[in-house]
């Protein structure tokens, strides 16, 4: 007779849910295994050889057996103790390369540990899956002490019969003791930094920046020319090239990069050393002749210049639709424009809202501005539509992505020569910093106040709903806090305080992600649905979930 989920420990419960809601049979487990992807001279991997191995010697022969997951939660290294344990663990899927998640094996204290971020244990009838009801294991995660970002997990399993409560802090101290020698790793790697730094920057006046986990050295020709908001765009160049280097050698690469400032220049960059994460830059000067002059900011608004013919401006709520059309009064030297929001057709009447316009046509010789077509009653957009057939109106509309829209409204869009079409932020965060400055430009606090490149970073990991009016509330919030000085990650409202995605997702991927977070919601959670919804695999959704950092 197996345990009631209703008599479970409040963790173990919750485990199982998640693990009932990805689809996962109780009998078996899923098995995903990423061999390929294991990293077998990683820190975490050279900092926990000697604990592990220290461990192991004095387990000897005994039933026990030791299993490090990396971050992604596979299994990266496994010291097996007695014949009939290994035999049993290996039969269930237990060698290196297998994926230990939720979705996979269900509730254990390597998945759940991964999952909740702190030491569980899981005994006998707690497993999720049966087959794992004769063991019992303790879990504990491993925490990089500069970072405080997840390395892996460190586990003891054992048969339900050997099982002992002094396994718990027997696991908890050998993670701390891994946890140890990640600290005493990154303060080897800073020195290596810092060498590489001394050697390039000595004795020239020369730009050059050292950027690492949790580390940036800059020379003083650096700190000029360099915003803290290059930093971000720097970080995404060098992502991942310090592994590259381990199996391609440390060659140096060159390209040319515009930055904040609007000035282009050449720089040469490569990984450290092996063993650090640390980039080294060099800055060759520039190659734009207008040598550091500011190029139009990022978050300037294309403006538009409204001829004698129509303009349809289309976008997400939030996109800067009205801004874009007002920014230079439509071309008008004076001006002048009149505003109709389309939705007041819908609450006034549409008898109502059709003499307003006929009015503004009469009277106003600017430009007139429709705002949210998409909202206007098929009368409303027939009469609109002959009245910008009229010469000498100069109409500018704004409303949904070209798109999104049918019927009347698409035919509304299709009159206007001139369509605009303006991305949602998420889609241009790399203009993010730019738009952050000119926001804290326009709330006056001029360039006293400043977001840090950590808290930059933060705000491009989230997906704004809400667009640049989101941003800016945001902005406004994080500056009411700081009369002077840089905002830093503390200073933003809590739920932006989040770890920034380590790249920018293409449009493609953008879409994917919009597609697989439309299923998870409406199969309620239930990835197996999901899958099915979207007529894929199990294990390819869980892949791309991971891929694209969608977590649930």
């Amino acid at each position: 007779m197996h345990t009631s989920e209703n008599v479970l420990r409040p963790d173990i419960a919750l485990s199982w849910r998640r693990s009932e809601m990805s689809g996962l049979a109780r009998s078996a487990p899923n098995l995903q295994v990423e061999a390929d992807a294991i990293d077998r001279r990683s820190r975490l991997v050279a900092a926990a050889e000697p604990v592990v191995a220290e461990l192991a010697a004095h387990l000897g022969d005994a039933e026990f057996c030791l299993m490090l997951a990396d971050r992604a939660s596979r299994i990266v290294d496994m010291s097996l103790g007695g014949r009939s344990l290994r035999n049993r663990l290996e039969a269930l899927g237990g060698v290196v390369g297998v994926v230990f998640r939720e979705e996979t094996t269900g509730t254990n204290s390597i998945a759940t540990a991964h999952e909740l971020r702190r030491g569980i244990a899981v005994r006998g009838e707690e497993h999720y899956l049966e087959p794992f009801r004769r063991f019992s294991c303790y879990g504990h995660p491993i925490t990089h002490p500069v970072t405080r970002r997840l390395e892996g997990v460190l586990d003891i399993t054992c048969h339900t019969g050997d099982d002992s409560p002094l396994l718990a802090p027997l696991i908890a101290r050998a993670a701390r003791d891994i946890e140890e020698r990640l600290l005493r790793t990154a303060r080897h790697s800073e020195q290596r930094m810092l060498a590489a730094f001394q050697v390039a920057a000595a004795g020239r006046n020369r730009a050059v920046l050292v950027l690492g986990e949790g580390v940036v050295l800059a020379s003083p020709r650096a700190l000029e020319l360099l915003d803290p908001a290059d930093h971000i765009r720097l970080r995404d160049i060098a992502a991942g090239l310090g592994r590259r280097g381990v199996r391609g050698g440390f060659e140096r690469h060159l390209r040319s990069i515009e930055l904040v400032s609007g000035r282009s220049v050449s720089v040469r960059f490569q990984a450290i050393d092996p063993g650090t994460d640390g980039v080294l830059f060099e800055f060759d000067g520039t190659e734009d002749p207008r040598e550091g002059k500011r190029l139009r900011s990022p978050a300037t608004p294309s403006t538009v210049s409204v001829p004698g013919t129509p303009v349809y401006v289309g976008g997400a709520p939030g996109t800067g639709r009205t801004t874009t059309v007002r920014s230079r009064g439509g071309g008008d030297p004076e001006r002048r424009l009149v505003t109709l929001d389309a939705s007041e057709a819908v609450v006034r009447g549409e008898a109502a809202w059709l003499a307003d316009l006929e009015r503004a046509v009469d009277s106003h010789p600017g430009l007139l501005v429709i705002e949210d077509v998409q909202l206007l009653p098929d009368t409303c957009c027939l009469r609109l539509r002959r009245l910008m057939e009229r010469p000498g109106v100069r109409i500018a509309l704004t409303g949904a992505p070209l798109a999104e829209l049918t019927g009347r409204h698409a035919v509304l869009a299709a009159g206007c020569p001139t369509q605009i079409e303006l991305p949602r932020l998420r889609d241009r965060t790399e203009d993010l910093p730019g738009l952050v400055r000119t926001m804290l430009d326009g709330l006056g606090v001029g360039k006293d106040v400043r977001f840090t490149p950590a808290a930059l970073a933060s705000l491009a990991g989230h997906p704004w709903p809400g667009n640049l009016r989101e941003l800016h509330t945001v902005v406004r919030t994080a500056a009411g806090r700081r009369a002077a000085g840089d905002i830093t990650l503390r200073d933003l409202p809590g739920s932006y305080q989040v770890s920034p995605r380590h790249r920018t997702m293409t449009p493609l991927e953008r879409a994917e992600h919009d597609a697989i977070i439309a299923a998870l919601r409406a199969s309620g959670g239930n990835k197996l649905h999901a899958a099915r919804w979207l007529g894929i695999s199990r294990t390819t959704l869980y892949n791309r979930m991971r891929t694209l950092r969608i977590s649930g």
